[in-house]
C-alpha cells in the first residue's frame, strides 16, 4: 500500500508536525509513505493514480486548474482521499471542484472552546468504539456540506441565537474512490490530548485507502 501526504500552507495548522504524525501511523499499518511539500506533485496524474491514498494537508493554497483536475481524476479512478481540519477542509479556497470532491468546506469558526461531539454511527469501522458523546476543546468548524455525504459525527452549532446540526466527520464516494474527512485536529497536540480522535482519523485514512 502506498500513501502520499502533501504538506504546506498556513503554518498555524502545523502541517509538518501533523504530517509526520500520520505518516508514522500509516507506516505502522504497512504503508509506504511519500511526503511532498509542493503542489507540483499534482502535475502527474499517472503518478497520483499509483497511490492507494492521498492526504491533502495544505490549508489554503492555490493549485492550478490542471492540478485539481489531475487530483480529481486520480480519486475518481479509485485512489482514496482522506484528511482533517483545515489541511483538507480549508484547502484550495474557492476551488469548487475540489470542495465538491471533499464533500464540504470551511467558512468560519465563530466558536473556539469546548463543544460536544455526537457520534451518529458507532457501528462504522471508523467510529466503532468511540463514546456516543464526548467533549472536545478547539475550534468548532462551521462548514458548508454536500447533502450526499454519510455523516459519522456531528455537533450542535449555536450561532446568532440559532442551533444547527453541523456535520464534522463524514465519508463519501467520488467515482470509484472513497473520501474521508474530519474537522477535528487544529494542532498536532490535540491528537495526543484526544487519542480516540487520533485513532478515528487513522481509521478514516485506512478506510479511504480500502485498507479496512
Amino acid at each position: 500500500m502506498k500513501a502520499l501526504i502533501i504538506q504546506g500552507g498556513w503554518e498555524e495548522h502545523e502541517p509538518e508536525q501533523t504530517t509526520k504524525l500520520f505518516a508514522n501511523a500509516l507506516k505502522t499499518h504497512g504503508f509506504e509513505v511519500d511526503m511532498a511539500n509542493t503542489l507540483n506533485v499534482f502535475n502527474n496524474v499517472e503518478q497520483l493514480k499509483s497511490y492507494n491514498l492521498i492526504v491533502p494537508n495544505w490549508t489554503m493554497g492555490s493549485p492550478t486548474l490542471e492540478q485539481v483536475e489531475n487530483l480529481n481524476k486520480a480519486i475518481r479512478s479509485g485512489v482514496g482521499m482522506g484528511g482533517f481540519h483545515g489541511g483538507m477542509g480549508d484547502a484550495f479556497r474557492g476551488c469548487t471542484e475540489y470542495e465538491w470532491m471533499v464533500g464540504g468546506h470551511f467558512v468560519g469558526h465563530p466558536h473556539v472552546g469546548e463543544y460536544k461531539i455526537d457520534v451518529i454511527d458507532s457501528r462504522h469501522a471508523i467510529t466503532n468504539g468511540l463514546p456516543e458523546h464526548f467533549i472536545y476543546d478547539s475550534e468548532q468548524y462551521y462548514l458548508l456540506v454536500d447533502p450526499i455525504v454519510t455523516i459519522l459525527a456531528d455537533t450542535d452549532y449555536n450561532y446568532e441565537g440559532k442551533v444547527v446540526k453541523m456535520p464534522i466527520v463524514w465519508t463519501k464516494d467520488w467515482g470509484a474512490g472513497r473520501v474521508f474527512y474530519s474537522a477535528l485536529g487544529h494542532k498536532a497536540a490535540e491528537f495526543s490530548e484526544y487519542p480516540a480522535v487520533f485513532e478515528m482519523t487513522v481509521r478514516g485514512l485506512l478506510w479511504a485507502a480500502h485498507s479496512s
